[in-house]
């Protein structure tokens, strides 16, 4: 899995929408749209450290995966139901 430093290295012309605090989440890019991809499940673990998982996922779906912010929303892959857990 490539860092989204390196990511940045490949695409040195993108101007990548990324979602402040969660880079260690960016799971890759969308070739055709030019936008980040992140793992649900690595926003959950991150978000579960701060709050109990009701409240992260509260969280995640009305200001994470509800937020638009243009055609260069970042894209986020729900990835949940192929981890053993969060």
């Amino acid at each position: 899995m490539r860092t989204l430093s390196e990511l940045y290295d490949m695409y040195p012309d993108a101007e990548f929408l990324r979602m402040e605090g969660f880079d260690d989440a960016v799971i890759g890019v969308d070739e055709r749209t030019m936008r980040l991809v992140y793992s649900k499940s690595k926003i959950m673990r991150q978000l579960i450290r701060s709050m109990d998982y009701e409240t992260a996922m509260e969280h995640f779906d009305y200001n994470i995966a509800g937020a638009w912010v243009g055609d260069d929303t970042p894209i986020i892959v729900n990835d949940m139901f192929y981890t053993s857990g969060i």
